[in-house]
């Protein structure tokens, strides 16, 4: 059944179906529930949809466990190494709204060999040329729209046609060296590179407008690079009315194939189909090197950038805010080259969000928290936090953990007597929405040791009390407390409890530690005959650690409403969320196990040899380069756990430092 949904999709998806067959097949899906095969990007994947697995995505098929990997259809030909995958909308964040596609692969047996000739002046700073390279690059790049990657683009309600998102270095590399070698020299000052995240859009006669908007330019602070110019590639011909307007600067009707436009990205522009045939283009742009010195930072960019991407996946279930976010991201685009705009206050959406007896008001990038009798500033903040990441609670999206409600009002002043009805309505919680807890109740000391092990200890004593257990287990909780112990949240089964200590308030800000990446731990074990000591180390739970490193969340308070402000963007640039389940280790007593491991000299014999090494998520022991490393995190031969021990002590004297520097700016 599961195979024949799956197999159905991509048919319906590729012909004409009736609606009856549509509907038929929709009943079917939404009635069926299955678990999730893999974990991608922290969203949970199936191989076929299902009333919750909705979304098609398109990933290298290499990133799935070869167990699994099969059961996931290759539905483009032109790309055999991509797999379709199937998301839960609901999980979605600022950080996986987009599918970016992995293609690089399709241009590595072609010379790539482009040139750009004849360029015109369009207008100022926008110029066309035509590309002219080898049949084998030609037929490459008119084969993109043939893979039939295509989804409805997120701001479907402002442009028609379709589009997907691909990554390829090859092809931005052979862009870039024919762009430097054709546009003026003035245009080409502080050139970097083009951006290898490429656009393919398709238009259909009779399809809507892209309407009228600026392309919001890309930044990265950390290298000093901006997006000036948008680069359209042409990869069909035709003729629109017209195919593409540059307000205040030129209109183009006709455009041959394999044309390229290049305009600066200040151009509001708007394309129109073609009249007849499908019209299909890639979308990057030029990227440029500039001086920190050159860039000047205003809050209100940030603020409706934050805005723009909480709209946005707040808008999957609730289509009306698409609109908002939308205009919000022209916005700033327009805000990046001609600064904030200002005028009277007008209407703007607001979700009302209700957490397990907590309301608050949110925007995306203010937070409103009703004070109520033992809400504290950390609670609020690690709501926040929540909220915006989209966090998983015992892998139920927060999301779908809240009721909701969408808002549009003037102003802010209705907030605080909104939320104070609500809380005086019967709705008082009975208990803590976000915890404290104290995490080293994870990790019991223990017990005295009696003996070394199984087989000198000839079953006098239980595991608990045997040495090499004992130290085993130690080493365990050594590793699993490295990651647990700096973690602001942790989320236990459906509950999510903070750490207090990792929500440093000071002044008006409230500042989440976070950790720096570990070294990994290892140890040695005795080796006997009477079962290896990892066979007596299981899992006691498994926490789910989410890290943060985000900008300080700003505050002011009244006598009824805690107002946050946090701008995890901090003027486009991006920030690091981190959530990753760690096991807690326990000591197993040898009538849990499912086998004698007196009768076995090896753990590979026994079948089940160590369960808790096992539960180890990949992630928490990989090399920087994402690479399993040569040898386990445990074997003999890789550092001893003292390291991590050291480095726990180097965080606690961090900590303390932090505490008692009284000049630590606000950027510290």
């Amino acid at each position: 059944m599961s195979a024949e949904l799956r197999d159905r999709f991509f048919a319906l998806s590729a012909g004409p179906a009736s609606e009856d067959e549509v509907a038929r097949y929709r009943a079917e899906v939404d009635a069926t529930d299955t678990e999730a095969a893999a974990v991608l990007d922290g969203l949970s994947v199936s191989w076929h949809p299902t009333a919750r697995f909705k979304a098609v995505r398109f990933v290298d098929a290499e990133r799935i466990d070869e167990a699994a990997r099969e059961l996931f259809a290759r539905p483009s030909e032109g790309a055999p190494h991509l797999a379709a995958v199937f998301v839960d909308p609901r999980e979605l964040s600022f950080r996986t709204f987009e599918n970016i596609v992995p293609l690089d692969r399709l241009f590595t047996d072609v010379p790539l060999e482009l040139t750009l000739t004849g360029p015109v002046e369009l207008a100022r700073d926008a110029y066309a040329a035509r590309l002219r390279l080898p049949d084998a690059d030609r037929a490459r790049i008119e084969g993109l729209d043939e893979l039939d990657l295509y989804v409805p683009p997120l701001n479907s309600g402002s442009r028609g046609g379709e589009r997907y998102i691909f990554h390829s270095a090859l092809l931005a590399d052979a862009l870039t060296e024919a762009v430097s070698k054709a546009l003026p020299a003035a245009v080409l000052d502080g050139f970097s590179h083009v951006n290898p995240v490429f656009r393919c859009n398709r238009f259909e006669p009779g399809d809507a407008n892209f309407h009228h908007h600026r392309d919001t330019p890309y930044y990265d602070a950390a290298r000093g690079h901006v997006s000036r110019y948008t680069v359209l590639l042409y990869v069909t011909g035709g003729s629109g009315e017209p195919a593409l307007d540059l307000a205040g600067g030129t209109a183009l009707t006709d455009i041959e194939p394999f044309t390229c436009v290049i305009f600066d990205q200040r151009y509001e522009h708007e394309g129109a189909p073609y009249r007849h045939g499908r019209k299909v283009f890639l979308r990057t742009e030029l990227v440029f090197e500039q001086a920190e010195s050159e860039i000047a930072h205003d809050e209100g960019i940030g603020a409706l950038f934050s805005k723009a991407c909480y709209l946005t996946g707040e808008s999957v279930f609730a289509p009306e805010l698409a609109r908002h976010a939308d205009a919000y991201y022209n916005q700033v685009a327009a805000a990046h080259w001609n600064g904030p705009r200002t005028g009277d206050a007008a209407s703007e959406p607001f979700v009302h969000k209700r957490f397990r007896g907590v309301d608050f008001v949110a925007n995306g990038y203010d937070f409103w928290f009703a004070k109520d009798e033992g809400l504290s500033l950390t609670e609020c903040a690690a709501i926040t936090l929540l909220d915006y990441f989209n966090c998983k609670l015992g892998g139920t999206a927060f999301r779908d953990a809240c009721g909701s409600s969408v808002i549009e009002a003037t102003g802010t002043d209705w907030i605080p007597g909104f939320l104070a009805e609500r809380r005086g309505g019967g709705g008082r919680r009975t208990a803590d929405a976000v915890a404290a807890f104290d995490k080293s109740l994870l990790f019991p000391e223990p017990e005295e040791t009696e003996s070394c092990c199984p087989f000198h200890a000839q079953g006098r004593v239980g595991a608990t009390r045997l040495g090499d257990i004992v130290g085993l287990n130690e080493a365990a909780q050594s590793f699993a407390r490295a990651h647990i112990m700096p973690a602001p949240l942790l989320v236990l089964g459906q509950d999510v409890v903070l750490d207090p200590e990792k929500f440093v308030v000071r002044g008006n800000q409230i500042h989440i530690l976070g950790k720096e990446p570990l070294a990994p731990v290892n140890f040695a074990a005795c080796w006997n005959s009477s079962g290896l000591p990892g066979n007596y180390i299981d899992v006691a739970a498994t926490v789910g650690a989410a890290h943060f490193l985000v900008p300080p969340i700003v505050f002011t308070e009244t006598d009824d409403c805690y107002h946050l402000q946090f701008d995890f963007f901090r003027n486009t640039w991006m920030v690091k969320h981190e959530q990753s389940p760690v096991p807690v280790p326990r000591i197993r007593d040898i009538d849990e196990m499912d086998f004698d491991p007196d009768d076995y000299d090896t753990p590979v014999e026994a079948g089940v040899a160590y369960p808790w090494m096992d539960a180890v998520a990949p992630a928490l022991v990989e090399g920087s380069s994402g690479e399993r490393r040569a040898a386990p995190w445990w074997a003999e031969e890789n550092p001893r756990v003292d390291e991590l021990l050291a480095h726990l002590e180097d965080i606690a004297e961090e900590r303390d430092d932090y505490d008692d520097d009284d000049d630590v700016d606000d950027e510290g």
